[in-house]
């Protein structure tokens, strides 16, 4: 860790920190302190899907990828880590392989389109 302020305190005050970081839009720090949560707690789902969404908004897209499978590994009906990972697939120009995710997302939320 660095010697920035944000990166001190407890888990919980970072946690709260990444996240009042995150909803300022500010993703880059808002990842900063994520990084060091998800290297401390790696089983826990919250943060890891928080940097990946940090990850997407700050175009980091194969970190924000890689972030998404590590959650789809530890929970594969997660559907919003499913749908973020086909957005982030699209966004890579990826359409074919994000078109999957996207089915699946939809499945797990009860979003299918209805029947004519």
């Amino acid at each position: 860790m660095s010697d920035v302020y944000y990166e001190f305190g407890t888990a919980a005050e970072r946690w709260e920190r990444a996240r009042f970081f995150f909803e300022a839009k500010e993703y880059g720090t808002a990842a900063g302190i994520l990084g060091g949560l998800v290297a401390e707690a790696p089983e826990l789902i919250a943060p890891r899907l928080l940097l990946a969404r940090a990850y997407y908004h700050s175009a980091r897209l194969q970190k924000a990828e890689a972030e998404l499978r590590t959650v789809l590994d530890r929970d594969p009906v997660e559907h919003y880590a499913r749908l973020m990972l086909g957005r982030t697939l699209e966004r890579q120009g990826r359409g074919a392989e994000a078109t999957a995710h996207l089915r699946l997302a939809a499945a797990m939320s009860g979003d299918l389109p209805s029947a004519p």
